[in-house]
């Protein structure tokens, strides 16, 4: 099949990372991003609603990406995991950020247009 050039297919959007994209995931760099030193894992739980092992093994998928570190320990007698963006999940995720405000700009576009053409279309606030 032929690759499809990026200037002949505007719409593609090829920066939309799979790892990233996924809702769970896009909620766990969202809250790392917001807390640079890092989080719990706990806090993390609470933060995304997902469940030990649903935590878990998205943390493994952005780890194997190289988008988190996990670090394990203790602090004092219990075991304790905390979670943060490496610099180049940081990286990855900005890069993500702005394919996803280019997506909403022609989309803007798109429904501007067909706007003025119908006179019907709207766009309510959500």
């Amino acid at each position: 099949m032929p690759k499809i050039e990026s200037n002949s297919a505007p719409f593609s959007y090829d920066g939309l990372d799979r790892v990233i994209h996924e809702k769970a995931r896009l909620g766990l760099l969202t809250s790392l991003m917001a807390h640079p030193k890092g989080l719990a894992f706990a806090d993390l739980k609470q933060l995304c609603g997902l469940t030990d092992g649903n935590l878990s093994r998205h943390l493994q998928v952005l780890q194997e990406a190289g988008l988190v570190e996990v670090t394990k320990g203790y602090e004092g007698n219990r075991p304790h995991t905390s979670c943060r963006l490496t610099k180049t999940g940081r990286r990855r995720f900005l890069e993500y950020l702005a394919v996803l405000e280019r997506l909403v700009r022609d989309a803007a576009r798109a429904a501007g247009r067909e706007e003025t053409a119908a006179g019907k279309l709207r766009i309510l606030p959500a």
